[in-house]
């Protein structure tokens, strides 16, 4: 079914996509590079009235590239926070509509509701699919993709407010739209200090001591941040759910599990925890049942538990 056009309620916004408020962001944890890159057009942003004095103008238009997970929505919907505006994340689906011209349209619907509504950042997620490369039409799919790319590339040139676009797939972008972007960041998997952050963010209110940590990091190279949330993730329900439904709770077993249930994306390869498992170093190492952040002893010598120990959880209260 075709989307309604002329719309003329602000709250249609929302047929193009999911609209995230400042207060929703959180911080992200960036290599050295990308963090250097985004503080430098924080700056600019900020240095309006002084560049418009020399004839010049802050950037507005970003594309953010990287592998799946590598927090390219997290990037953007940050730099929205500090710019103090809700983010518009429009996905392809929200756009692509099979009647003919019907695209094209869609397309300029979203740039008018845009402008009509107020200031947002516009976040435009998997761009590849709507930016695709233009090749010459031999039949009429391809005709009515051309067509679509032109409309973007020109409401492109002509919105004046902030737009970053995110792709797993750069290469596919239409090489003309690329150029209208003035900002290009690439998004890496992150390094040894970033994955100890990682961990130790998600991980709350539960924590690992420094060296425990430090071997978890390790054994997590090549992990995108959507890999070691996820992880972090499931051992704590393993923690909350275990005891309420009688899971085997041995640290060893529950590791084993966990990964067992999660998979890298196969671009990534595997991180050497999901070829080891539970007989990885990094897993011999952690303290079980985990402590909680607050009550770490840097100190205190190392657990000497045996790793099928049982985690002495509560039973549970009966009725």
């Amino acid at each position: 079914m075709a989307r309604r056009h002329q719309s003329s309620d602000a709250e249609d916004l929302l047929d193009f996509g999911d609209l995230l408020q400042p207060s929703e962001a959180a911080e992200p944890i960036l290599g050295k590079g990308v963090r250097g890159a985004l503080l430098e057009w924080l700056e600019e942003i900020w240095a309006e009235a002084e560049l418009i004095a020399a004839n010049l103008k802050p950037r507005k238009r970003a594309i953010f590239d990287g592998k799946p997970g590598t927090g390219k929505t997290t990037l953007a919907h940050h730099l929205s926070a500090r710019l103090g505006l809700p983010m518009l994340v429009v996905r392809p689906e929200r756009l692509i509509d099979s009647f003919v011209g019907s695209t094209g349209r869609n397309i300029g619907d979203l740039f008018d509701m845009v402008a009509k509504t107020g200031p947002v950042l516009m976040f435009m997620d998997e761009f590849d699919a709507v930016a695709i490369k233009r090749k010459a039409a031999n039949h009429g799919a391809e005709e009515e993709r051309n067509s679509w790319v032109n409309t973007l590339l020109q409401r492109i040139e002509q919105y004046d407010g902030y737009l970053i676009a995110a792709t797993n797939f750069a290469s596919h972008v239409d090489p003309a739209i690329w150029r209208r972007f003035d900002v290009h960041i690439t998004l890496e998997l992150p390094g040894h200090f970033e994955r100890e952050r990682i961990l130790e963010r998600y991980l709350k209110p539960w924590g690992l001591p420094k060296q425990p940590l430090r071997l978890l990091a390790d054994s997590m190279e090549t992990a995108s941040p959507a890999l070691m949330r996820q992880f972090v993730e499931a051992l704590k329900r393993n923690l909350i759910i275990g005891p309420k439904v009688g899971w085997d709770l041995r640290r060893d077993q529950t590791i084993d599990r966990i990964v067992a249930g999660i998979q890298p994306h196969p671009e990534f390869g595997k991180p050497r925890l999901w070829s080891r498992g539970a007989a990885d170093a990094a897993i011999a190492a952690m303290p079980w049942p985990l402590p909680k952040a607050d009550e770490i002893d840097e100190t205190a010598a190392p657990p000497s538990a045996p790793a099928d120990t049982v985690v002495p959880f509560p039973a549970k209260a009966s009725g």
